[in-house]
């Protein structure tokens, strides 16, 4: 299906996650619910304050998301030739099968049986509700909602979080990029070669309903008119005859995972034979920043289309061999800057050449695919109590309930997104051309189907034999998931009407 005359956005239909972090709101919690008496669900869900994405000033001191997951809308009663309309792996969801576990490297340790919640089917959410707050508001105001909603839920968790001040468990500065969003619907939405790395992504990437970098509409649930008679869903743009469910929503990933602060900072420390200075090297190199954010690699001098900070004003393409930032380090594996042919002129011949792979040395840098299809929208919080790198040797462990993060994401397609990134760039094992290595920190360093070990990380060096890490034990464990819909605003009370 390809675009049609491009509509407005509508801001005040859309939930205010898909363009806001919240920084200001540091108190978080996230509530796993599952459906008590449909009715009384419906009701709530009806009449509760979620926030939309129009920009309020002042702005809030607290503000509500609502996710549901595949089984929960069964269960609030939506029908079922409806939910079909939902993409495969939304459908089956994250802890469905043991394929989509091998890929995601959800085995050993992050197997689901090993789950907190998420990894049998009757222990997956049917609802999540996202509670953000002004400091010192949280505490109440989530007391209110699970008062209010009680009749028609029961908690099953609660996943607090902690303000570790944008730093992550391990100590570096997180949530530095993202992509930037075509809010004013400027970028070209048609399948052509985009020759530049950009950080600027069509809508369509995170919002159903809209085109995507291919210039189509992702599938997701239309309804025919006579199924809607109240008008209560946005029409489709490609097929105005039809409402549409999807429309201003997005898929919402949520996994929690644990990190062995104190594991990784003993192994680098141990790796660098105690000496500091190349303990924060070997350290960066693993993250592909220094602990202050700072890149691994020279910006490029000229403005990223997209890109509102300096910062990330970088890309790959002057540290092909990656003795700048490693080819597999984390940053590095979430999200590759390249664009969709490797770097070369500009004339038709040039293009052919890559294109038809005849250039070596692009056909050496063409192992990775596209990073413009790929990207996702971040939007996780901390959990835990933070260590100090001193802390960490001493053998320090902070609070009982561990430290890691709430990994949350948005996308239009749980598969190309989503999956695609934690299959084949994180947990795979032959990203970029390596071979062995599994992301450094996100790893589960569990052999791969040829019996090959997947426990170890090169560092390349610019003359000389690379420097090889060996034995890299595991440093993040996976305790829960799920695939969520995090309906647009008229959508979501389309679902909470009477069946």
């Amino acid at each position: 299906m390809s675009a049609h005359t491009p509509r407005a956005v509508e801001e005040d239909d859309i939930q205010g996650l898909v363009r806001f972090g919240y920084r200001k709101l540091t108190q978080a919690s996230f509530l796993l619910l599952r459906v008590r008496n449909a009715a009384s669900a419906r009701q709530w869900l009806a009449n509760c304050p979620v926030a939309s994405a129009q920009e309020q000033s002042p702005p809030p001191r607290q503000v509500l998301h609502v996710a549901i997951s595949c089984p929960g809308l069964r269960a609030l009663g939506l029908r079922e030739d409806v939910i079909q309309g939902f993409s495969r792996e939304f459908l089956a969801g994250m802890s469905s099968d043991e394929s989509r576990s091998r890929r995601l490297g959800d085995l050993g340790t992050n197997a689901p049986e090993q789950w907190h919640w998420g990894g049998r089917p009757d222990a997956v959410p049917h609802v999540l509700l996202m509670l953000y707050a002004w400091p010192g508001d949280l505490a109440a105001w989530q007391q209110q909602v699970l008062d209010g909603c009680a009749s028609g839920f029961e908690l099953m968790a609660c996943l607090d979080t902690s303000d570790m001040d944008g730093v992550e468990p391990f100590g570096f500065v997180d949530g530095i990029s993202q992509p930037s969003l075509d809010w004013q619907r400027k970028r070209p939405v048609r399948d052509e070669e985009v020759l530049d790395y950009s950080n600027l992504s069509c809508l369509g990437e995170y919002l159903l309903g809209y085109p995507n970098e291919y210039g189509e509409y992702t599938d997701r649930p239309l309804l025919r008119a006579e199924l809607d008679p109240q008008a209560m869903l946005p029409r489709a743009e490609e097929s105005p005859e039809l409402a549409d469910l999807g429309r201003n929503g997005s898929y919402l990933v949520l996994r929690q995972l644990r990190q062995d602060v104190g594991g990784f900072w003993r192994f680098v420390d141990a790796a660098a034979g105690g000496d500091p200075v190349r303990r924060e090297l070997l350290a960066s190199a693993m993250v592909g920043r220094s602990r202050d954010g700072l890149p691994l690699v020279e910006s490029t001098g000229t403005p990223i289309e997209g890109e509102r900070d300096p910062i990330n004003s970088f890309t790959y393409e002057d540290d092909p061999r990656g003795a700048g930032c490693p080819i597999g380090a984390h940053i590095r594996r979430s999200n590759p800057r390249n664009a969709d042919l490797p770097p070369g002129g500009w004339g038709p011949i040039s293009r052919l050449i890559r294109t038809l792979g005849f250039d070596a040395q692009a056909l050496a840098l063409d192992h990775v695919s596209s990073t413009r299809f790929h990207r996702l929208l971040r939007r996780g919080r901390e959990y835990g109590e933070g260590l100090s790198i001193e802390q960490a040797l001493a053998g320090e462990s902070g609070s009982g309930q561990g430290t890691g993060l709430h990994f949350i994401c948005l996308g239009a397609s749980i598969a190309r997104q989503f999956e695609f990134v934690q299959g084949a760039w994180i947990a795979g094992t032959h990203f970029g051309g390596l071979h062995g290595e599994s992301d450094p920190l996100l790893g589960n360093r569990l052999a791969g189907s040829d019996g090959a070990p997947a426990d170890g990380f090169s560092i390349p060096a610019d003359s000389g034999c690379d420097f090889r890490l060996a034995g890299l034990p595991q440093f993040v464990r996976v305790v829960g998931g799920a695939y969520f819909f995090l309906p647009g605003l008229r959508a979501l009370r389309f679902i909470a009407k009477e069946p």
